[in-house]
């Protein structure tokens, strides 16, 4: 396992490596944007250039790139937004909101979506399992930002029972607010929806495959009650497979609130990575560039090594 483990941690840092040199080469070769001429000095924008490399081969920029950020931790700083402030405290500021978001729209759709998934499971066939079965295609079927728009026309326009964005963190006074947290919920609602249809369906899968097994019907010869069987059993041997999910889940759910957060004005990273590709802000395109891919790549990782934790007859790489 431990060898397995470096191999991947070698390997991921090989992936990186060879995403962020496409994404600094491809970013590059787009011309630099105009310099705004909103109150903002052209020949200070110039020596800044310069002094970031802009005027030297790509080579040499990449090169200075991971001299800043292996030496210092130097991201650089903003040009386009947030006019010379640093690019990793902007993002440190931000990146509260997004894990939040997220985080409450996990802790909503992972109950539900485990219930859905189990009660279709056991009715199996029956109407009940139809119903849920075809909510859950429906669901899975259509993008996030579909419910955004729903939400927001529905419980903000119609019903009024939300605000069309989140309060600033001035009104709401802490991001653990109440009033914070309360104006999150379109945001989450829109989030989960989709996570709750996946838990469902990987869990109704799952648990319909083991109810079937010889040893279920063996536990049930030895005397177990059929609720005995399913919760010592069934529901063990799936979630082999369900927890790894889980945490796959969070991985694609961090990464598809990217427009919802836009969509919602939710001051997070996603937010921020969109105006950046927008506004070709190199800096903060390429940090998050590297957040939202080294997320990807850890997560495939645990994913793996989780696997051997849930069932210890599992062993990733090992040999006979």
């Amino acid at each position: 396992m431990t060898k397995y483990v470096i191999k991947r941690v070698l390997l991921m840092f090989l992936t990186l490596f060879i995403i962020m040199t496409m994404c600094f080469v491809l970013v590059k070769l787009l011309p630099l944007p105009l310099i705004k001429s909103m109150g903002r000095d052209a020949n200070l924008v110039e020596l800044r250039r310069a002094k970031m490399g802009y005027n030297k081969p790509i080579l040499v920029q990449y090169f200075l790139f991971w001299k800043n950020i292996i030496v210092d931790w130097d991201w650089g700083v903003g040009e386009q937004m947030y006019d010379s402030l640093e690019v990793w405290d902007i993002m440190m500021q931000k990146l509260p909101y997004t894990v939040l978001v997220n985080l409450y729209s996990i802790i909503i759709a992972i109950p539900l979506g485990l219930l859905l998934g189990i009660f279709a499971a056991l009715k199996k066939n029956k109407w009940q399992d139809h119903v849920i079965s075809t909510a859950v295609m429906i669901f899975i079927s259509v993008p996030s930002y579909v419910y955004a728009f729903l939400v927001q026309y529905f419980l903000c326009f119609k019903l009024g029972w939300f605000e069309l964005q989140i309060p600033s963190l001035g009104d709401a006074g802490s991001i653990f607010s109440g009033k914070m947290i309360l104006g999150m919920i379109p945001a989450v609602l829109s989030l989960s929806f989709g996570s709750i249809a996946g838990f469902a369906r990987y869990t109704r899968a799952e648990l319909s495959e083991v109810l079937t097994g010889d040893y279920m019907l063996l536990a049930r010869t030895k005397g177990l009650t059929k609720g005995q069987a399913i919760s010592r059993h069934a529901l063990r041997n799936a979630m082999v497979v369900i927890l790894p999910m889980i945490i796959s889940e969070f991985i694609s759910v961090l990464g598809g609130s990217l427009i919802i957060e836009k969509i919602f004005g939710i001051p997070g990273v996603g937010s921020l990575y969109v105006q950046s590709i927008q506004v070709r802000d190199y800096n903060f395109f390429m940090a998050l560039t590297v957040f939202y891919t080294l997320i990807g790549l850890l997560s495939g990782i645990v994913i793996d090594i989780s696997y051997g934790f849930i069932d210890p007859r599992i062993r990733m790489g090992s040999k006979k």
